[in-house]
């Protein structure tokens, strides 16, 4: 895999998605595999940027490689955050209202739900969340 340290800064997403569309150029995909991945990035990388540090200020690595046979991009972020798992959070209750749904969830249920694996680790100090879509 490959990998780029981003601070961990919502400005920084044109640079993080520009990577992973770099790293990711000679494995064409069809348009919707290319936008549920652009959503997944989008969703997973502002959240570190959002969340992750207490004080405001950190990093973010993002790795990315081609798993083959099954051809299978794999994207992880990797932060020295605040421990949390965001696979145990309970999915958004896309059925109610968004009045009555709260705040939050909704962005990684879509992740769950438009990528083929999902993992979650924590391990030496740091968040590993690690994407797989098939293409």
């Amino acid at each position: 895999m490959i990998e780029k340290t981003f601070p961990a800064q919502r400005d920084q997403l044109e640079a993080v998605q520009t990577f992973v569309t770099e790293q990711l150029k000679d494995y064409p995909c069809s348009s919707k595999v290319d936008f549920q991945l652009k959503v997944a990035v989008e969703e997973i990388f502002v959240n570190i940027a959002s969340y992750a540090y207490r004080s405001g200020e950190g990093e973010a690595v993002v790795r990315c490689g081609v798993e083959h046979d099954p051809l299978r991009i794999s994207i992880q972020f990797l932060d020295r955050g605040t421990p949390f798992n965001p696979l145990l959070r309970e999915d958004a209750d896309v059925t109610l209202s968004a009045e009555k749904r709260g705040i939050g969830g909704l962005g990684i249920l879509m992740v769950k739900k438009t990528m083929d694996d999902v993992e979650y680790r924590y391990e030496s100090g740091q968040n590993i969340l690690t994407l797989r879509k098939t293409i």
